[in-house]
């Protein structure tokens, strides 16, 4: 049987689609407005209910609890407004991103930067953890999280001068590390796209003694 003299005399061989993973993002400014915004909140309701409280009495032991109450009222009421003051750099959209490329870090306003996964001999994360000292931190344990990136060769520094604040930055020697925040659910995600794209380079985590300072 055939379909009359028009049917085609050949075919192109079948070939299935290329299946492309998506990229994995990880929206770091997003996370840190939030962060921002609930903390300087807290901060800030603390530094009113002390202040209202100092102004109308509501202190025990005398003129001296009142004025310190002030003090620290006003040092809390400050540290809710930081979030307003720094709105814009803290507002600003930041993502880390990993595709069949390599690794970008997307920051329109800042400092972007893009690395190809033939550039890199290794990618691992740095975790710092807060010493169990206070009965709070065993509620609450605060985990900084950085990317490590490390070139596989010597000109990738020439290459890449938009990284230049990123190479050795805080305990990393020989590469570059890109601070993330206190958020450990950073960590799978990470992991996760390094398994993806380029199992091969991951270099796992590394915990590190707890630092002072958002690093």
């Amino acid at each position: 049987m055939t379909y009359g003299p028009q049917q085609p005399q050949w075919y192109p061989p079948y070939q299935p689609p290329v299946f492309a993973p998506p990229p994995v993002a990880i929206d770091v400014g997003g996370d840190a407005k939030v962060k921002a915004l609930i903390g300087g909140s807290v901060a800030g309701v603390i530094g009113v209910i002390s202040i209202v409280s100092a102004f109308t009495g509501q202190t025990t032991g005398g003129s001296g609890s009142a004025v310190v109450v002030l003090i620290l009222g006003l040092v809390f009421l400050f540290i809710g407004l930081l979030p307003i003051i720094a709105w814009r750099k803290i507002s600003r959209p930041r993502r880390l991103i990993f595709d069949g490329f390599g690794v970008r870090w997307d920051d329109p306003q800042g400092r972007p930067w893009a690395v190809s996964w033939n550039e890199l001999s290794g990618v691992g994360i740095s975790r710092t953890q807060q010493r169990r000292v206070k009965l709070a931190d065993y509620l609450i344990r605060r985990t900084m999280v950085r990317l490590d990136l490390f070139p596989a060769d010597r000109g990738f520094r020439a290459r890449h001068p938009d990284m230049e604040h990123l190479w050795e930055f805080h305990t990393v020697k020989n590469g570059y590390r890109l601070p993330l925040g206190s958020n450990p659910k950073y960590i799978p995600v990470i992991e996760h796209a390094m398994r993806q794209y380029r199992p091969a380079a991951y270099l796992g985590i590394r915990d590190e003694g707890f630092m002072v300072g958002l690093v």
